[in-house]
């Protein structure tokens, strides 16, 4: 770096915090607003946004997000960074900064995102927050931030490297999206809404017809009427169960004794908590136990295909993860393993789509908890076990797909990861890091 030399960020770009929403201007739709929450490893998490009325949307158009803007998090998850793509349009709300760039500024914004995504730099924004309650970052602060200055052809090749790992990693990302919102779909058409039912009862099906998601031949397995139920309408024949009807087991996890080092000193069994469950994939966890800790505690160890569920903190209540080897996870989630005759697809839609119902009865509990009671005696739509089956072997193809992307994806981060601090300090030169990718295929 010493031979690029350096520039105070006051020189490159002006932070300044979002829009100043009043309390009144919240409602349940309208255009969504980026919190602090939702900047997250790079990007815009927009689950749980919230939304003002257009109305006043006009008022603060000053801060609708632009393609490239650069935001970050100054309260809360202070550090937190994230670029807008295109097609992303937000507002932004206070406390979310933006990095205004100078028209004669010696960095480029690409380049400057990856500087500030370093841990290093978010470790030194972190010591900078002020406030016992809810530190804050002063713009005033980050302004005497010291930013390397690579000649301009560099930190372009440098953001371009960089970029080509983060779009692999966003397109393995959309793709999940994409897989996700298939298995979905078809369990919501089957056992949701039941449109091979109500097909047959509005005329809209003759045999040796097919809807989308059902070859004809599967039509026979559906009735042609629904009936009353103490879930609303089902089709006929079909029962009302519970969720532990579809498993073989529903088990709480445990915490081993922080102080016990033997339970936690070079531990190699994944154990996670209900903040790492993404309802996706679980391919890692932030701590890992040891054996001593499994005999030591509650903890269990439970194979590959089991699901996490959380069971502590509305709205977390709900939140799934797909074990891909054995693991643990702390007391605040249970651990659901499959029927073999049920299987992990069916059961895993299942537990997504009664989500709304159970973290409803937890708002309701004292600690916004539920239980594994409650969990295990939850009333569910119960369809013959051919189509059960059925459904888990279509859905089946696309989890694994998710699994096998998220693998990848992993390894892309893990390469940008430790290419990243390399590149931005100057340690490794651009001959050396396109080598670097092309050894592995990249």
């Amino acid at each position: 770096m010493s031979e690029w030399g350096e520039t105070q960020l006051s020189r490159i770009a002006k932070l300044r915090s979002g829009f100043p929403f009043k309390s009144s201007s919240w409602v349940d739709d309208g255009v969504p607003v980026i919190k602090i929450a939702n900047i997250k490893d790079g990007r815009i998490v927009a689950d749980g946004c919230g939304y003002v009325s257009h109305e006043t949307a006009t008022i603060a158009q000053e801060w609708m997000t632009q393609k490239g803007d650069i935001l970050i998090a100054m309260t809360g998850y202070v550090g937190e960074i994230a670029r807008v793509r295109s097609g992303e349009k937000y507002l932004i709300n206070q406390r979310v900064g933006r990095f205004d760039f100078l028209d004669d500024a010696p960095v480029i914004p690409e380049f400057f995102f990856y500087y500030l995504r370093q841990l290093e730099v978010r470790s030194l924004l972190e010591t900078m927050a002020r406030g016992s309650a809810q530190p804050n970052l002063s713009a005033n602060d980050v302004a005497k931030l010291r930013v390397p200055v690579p000649p301009l052809p560099e930190q372009r090749a440098i953001a371009h490297i960089l970029g080509t790992l983060d779009d692999k990693i966003e397109l393995g990302r959309k793709q999940n999206e994409t897989l996700e919102a298939m298995a979905r779909t078809l369990f919501k058409a089957w056992f949701v809404d039941f449109e091979p039912v109500r097909a047959k009862l509005e005329g809209r099906w003759q045999r040796g017809q097919s809807l989308p998601g059902l070859p004809a031949h599967l039509y026979d397995l559906f009735p042609d009427r629904l009936v009353d139920s103490e879930l609303g309408e089902i089709p006929e024949g079909w029962g009302l169960g519970k969720i532990q009807d579809f498993c073989e087991s529903i088990t709480s996890g445990g915490t081993p004794a922080r102080k016990q080092e033997k339970f936690w000193q070079g531990g190699n069994i994944p154990w996670f908590k209900t903040g790492e469950l993404n309802d996706g994939p679980l391919l890692d966890s932030e701590e890992k136990i040891t054996e001593a800790a499994l005999r030591g505690s509650a903890c269990k160890l439970w194979p590959a295909g089991t699901l996490l569920f959380a069971l502590y903190a509305s709205p977390t209540v709900g939140r799934l993860g797909l074990l891909t080897s054995p693991g643990t996870s702390n007391q605040a989630a249970a651990g659901l393993i499959a029927k073999k005759s049920v299987g992990v697809p069916f059961l895993r839609r299942t537990l997504l789509e009664a989500r709304d119902r159970l973290q409803n009865i937890a708002v309701g509990a004292a600690q916004q908890n539920i239980n594994l009671g409650i969990l295990k005696s939850h009333p569910i739509v119960n369809p013959p076990e051919c189509l059960i089956a059925r459904y888990s072997l279509i859905a089946a193809k696309w989890d694994d797909q998710q699994v096998e992307i998220a693998h990848e994806s992993r390894t892309l981060a893990q390469l940008r990861d430790t290419l990243l601090p390399k590149l931005i300090s100057g340690e490794l030169r651009i001959k050396d890091a396109e080598a670097f990718l092309k050894e592995r295929g990249l």
